[in-house]
């Protein structure tokens, strides 16, 4: 494919359909933002073979879609076929699944010697060494469990969930309700006469030691926080 274009295509009964596609466009499209068509389609066209430019049969075209609109065609071609990446998204989109991984895993996991997060850059070289194959397209929860996996002989690491008991005065209850329930699921609280807010939270052992950061600057030191 030249730099303008690639490739989007399904397989329907045995049949494959390919249309030309405009990279940018068509990846956001796949990605779920709303790119009208006309600015995605370089050719009104669907192929059974876009290199060699042979076009799809109409007959293979109705059986395959119930329709002969190639607009319709191309929508569903690009919402549950596959786009042929350019090397400079591949390289892109990779990086990104990449930065995702390493900070699910900076969050969710720790070394069990001491109970805290492994920093992003160890993590980083960590997974340069057990050569893990990252899929752009595959959800980072699902791989970062994964290459916490093959992890292990190389870092000692562990995904720990922890419970934290946590007191917050009347002064900053309210407004510290919102930030704690970023960093977890509120398993058990209370509203007390006075205003203030006691609770019990379950977190990633990762996010303990930030979560302490940010409840102490939100708090001014006021918040009693223990893990029991």
């Amino acid at each position: 494919m030249g730099d303008g274009y690639t490739v989007a295509r399904i397989t329907r009964n045995g049949e494959k359909f390919e249309i030309l596609v405009k990279p940018e466009p068509a990846l956001d499209f796949t990605m779920g933002r709303a790119v009208p068509l006309s600015k995605i389609l370089v050719a009104e066209t669907v192929y059974t073979d876009a290199n060699k430019g042979t076009k799809a049969a109409e007959d293979k075209l109705k059986t395959a879609f119930s329709t002969l609109n190639t607009t319709e065609i191309a929508e569903i071609i690009l919402r549950k076929g596959t786009l042929q990446l350019t090397s400079n998204q591949r390289r892109k989109l990779t990086e990104e699944k990449r930065k995702q991984i390493i900070a699910f895993i900076t969050r969710q996991a720790v070394d069990p010697k001491t109970n805290l997060p492994h920093p992003p850059l160890r993590i980083e070289k960590a997974m340069e060494e057990v050569k893990y194959s990252i899929d752009p397209f595959k959800s980072t929860e699902e791989q970062a469990k994964e290459i916490i996996k093959l992890l292990r002989p190389v870092l000692p690491i562990k995904m720990e969930q922890i419970k934290v008991e946590i007191w917050i005065s009347t002064e900053y209850a309210a407004k510290a309700y919102g930030t704690i329930k970023g960093y977890g699921t509120i398993k058990r609280e209370e509203w007390r006469p006075d205003g203030s807010w006691r609770s019990t939270v379950e977190m990633p052992a990762g996010l303990y030691g930030p979560f302490l950061d940010k409840i102490g600057n939100l708090t001014k030191g006021s918040a009693e926080v223990k893990i029991i």
